[in-house]
C-alpha cells in the first residue's frame, strides 16, 4: 500500500493554493505534476553536463550522451523492447504518429484501408486523414457502443486483406475505456496489417510490455508519466523502423552527405534528427525510475480505489450522468449536470481550488456520438486521495446550486 502522505511531498505543486483553495488536481490526463526527482534531473544536466550529444569527444559530452542513452536503456527495460535501437526519442504521442504517418506514405497505394477507432484523440484521426488525402487510402472506422466500449465484431468484420494499419489507443483519454489490444494486434496480424499503439493514457497507469503484446508500433508522451513536457517515445518493431523511411533530414540521422547522394544512419539515429530535448530525455528515465519505485501494482491499486469511490460519489448528485461505463476502465470519470453547461461547472469548481477539465478533450467524434458539446472530465492519479474527491463532489453540488 501507498504512503500517500509521502507520495505527495514528492510532488512540490500539490502544496500550492489555488483562489485561497487548497489544489486539488484532477487534470492528470491532460500531463501529470513532476515529482521533485524530476525537477532536480532536469536542473542537474544544464547545472553539470550540459553540452550536445553524440557528437563531441570532449567530456561534458560524452557524460550527456552516456546519461541520454542510459536513458533510452531504462525506457527499453519498461517496455521490455528487444533492442534498444528500437526506442525512438520524440517530443510526444501526436510526434510518433506523424512519424509513423509519414513512413507509411511511402508504402501505401489507393483503395489500401487504414482502420482507427471511434474512441481516438484527434491526434490519432488527423495525420490518418491526411494520410489518406496524400495516398488515397481509405479510412474505416470501428464504432463503440453506449458504454464507450469498441465493438469487436464490427472490427472482425471491417479487417480484410485491404487493410495495412490498424491504430487504436490503449485507453481512452475521454473515457478511461481499456480497449482490448491484444485481440486487436492478433487479429490485425491474420490478416497481414500493422497495428499502432496509442499508449499515452496507459503508460500512467500501467507497464506495456511490447514484446508479449506483439505490437509493431507504440507510442506515448513523457509528460503524462510524470516527466517533462516536449518528451515522449515511438517503440517500433526493428523491421519496420528499417522499413520506413526517414521523417526529418538534418544532423545526426545522416551516415555520408554529398551533393550527388546522402546515406542514412543506423537505428535509432536515423529518427532523431537535429539536436534532441536532452535534458527531458534524461529526466523523462528518471521518471520511469520514480513510477517504478512507487510500484504500478500500487498505482493501479490506488486508482482503482479512487475511480470506484468518485464514481460512488459523483452518482449522489442528481441530475448527473457519467459517459463512459466500460466494465474494463481505468481511473477516469466523464460526466454532465442535466440542464449545465460543463463549462460553467469547471469555471465555478476552479475558484475552490478544483482542476478539471472540461470540453470535448480532442475526442469530438465521442461527444457527437452522444450527442453532447463535452464532458467534466476528472482524472485522478496515484497522488491523489478520496478526501479530495469530496472536496471536488462539495465543490461541484454547489456549482450546480448556483446554477440551477
Amino acid at each position: 500500500m501507498l504512503d500517500i502522505n509521502k507520495i505527495r511531498a514528492d510532488f512540490p505543486i500539490l502544496t500550492q493554493k489555488v483562489n485561497g483553495k487548497p489544489l486539488v488536481y484532477f487534470d492528470n490526463g491532460a500531463t501529470s505534476q513532476k515529482p521533485q526527482v524530476v525537477i532536480d534531473a532536469i536542473s542537474k544536466y544544464y547545472q553539470e553536463i550540459n553540452a550536445n550529444i553524440h557528437r563531441g569527444v570532449h567530456t561534458l559530452s560524452q557524460l550527456a550522451t552516456d546519461a541520454y542513452e542510459t536513458s533510452r536503456g531504462k525506457i527499453q527495460s519498461h517496455i521490455n523492447a528487444k533492442f534498444a535501437h528500437e526506442v525512438l526519442f520524440t517530443s510526444g504521442t501526436t510526434h510518433g504518429i506523424n512519424l509513423v504517418t509519414n513512413g507509411f506514405a511511402a508504402i501505401l497505394k489507393p483503395g489500401d484501408e487504414i482502420l482507427v477507432s471511434a474512441l481516438e484523440h484527434h491526434s490519432n484521426i488527423v495525420p490518418w486523414q491526411m494520410l489518406c488525402e496524400k495516398t488515397g487510402a481509405v479510412l474505416r472506422v470501428i464504432p463503440m457502443n453506449q458504454e464507450g466500449e469498441l465493438i469487436m465484431a464490427e472490427y472482425d468484420a471491417l479487417l480484410s486483406n485491404k487493410t495495412k494499419i490498424v491504430t487504436v489507443n490503449h485507453i481512452s483519454n475521454a473515457l478511461g475505456t481499456v480497449n482490448p489490444i491484444k485481440y486487436m494486434i492478433d487479429k490485425a496480424h491474420e490478416v497481414g496489417a500493422a497495428i499502432l499503439i496509442d499508449g499515452a493514457q496507459a503508460v500512467p497507469h500501467l507497464k506495456p510490455n511490447v514484446q508479449e503484446l506483439d505490437c509493431d508500433f507504440y507510442v506515448f508522451s513523457g509528460h503524462k508519466i510524470c516527466g517533462p513536457t516536449g518528451t515522449g517515445i515511438l517503440y517500433g518493431k526493428e523491421a519496420w523502423l528499417n522499413k520506413l523511411p526517414p521523417y526529418q533530414g538534418g544532423g545526426e540521422m545522416i551516415k555520408e552527405v554529398s551533393f550527388e547522394k546522402t546515406t542514412y544512419a543506423e537505428l535509432p539515429h536515423k529518427f532523431e534528427a537535429g539536436t534532441p530535448n536532452i535534458a527531458g530525455g534524461i529526466a523523462l528515465g528518471t521518471a520511469i525510475d520514480y513510477m517504478n519505485e512507487v510500484g504500478f501494482d500500487n498505482i493501479q491499486q490506488q486508482e482503482k480505489e479512487l475511480l470506484h469511490y468518485g464514481t460512488k460519489r459523483l452518482l449522489e448528485i442528481e441530475g448527473l450522468k457519467i459517459f463512459g461505463t466500460a466494465k474494463e476502465k481505468t481511473s477516469v470519470i466523464s460526466f454532465n449536470i442535466e440542464g449545465i453547461h460543463p463549462y460553467d461547472i469547471g469555471t465555478i469548481i476552479d475558484k475552490l481550488g478544483i482542476a478539471v477539465r472540461t470540453g470535448h478533450h480532442c475526442a469530438q467524434p465521442i461527444m457527437t456520438f452522444f450527442n453532447i458539446p463535452g464532458t467534466i472530465r476528472a482524472s485522478f492519479a496515484f497522488y491523489n486521495t478520496k478526501e479530495e474527491i469530496d472536496l471536488m463532489v462539495a465543490a461541484v453540488k454547489k456549482a450546480q446550486l448556483m446554477l440551477s
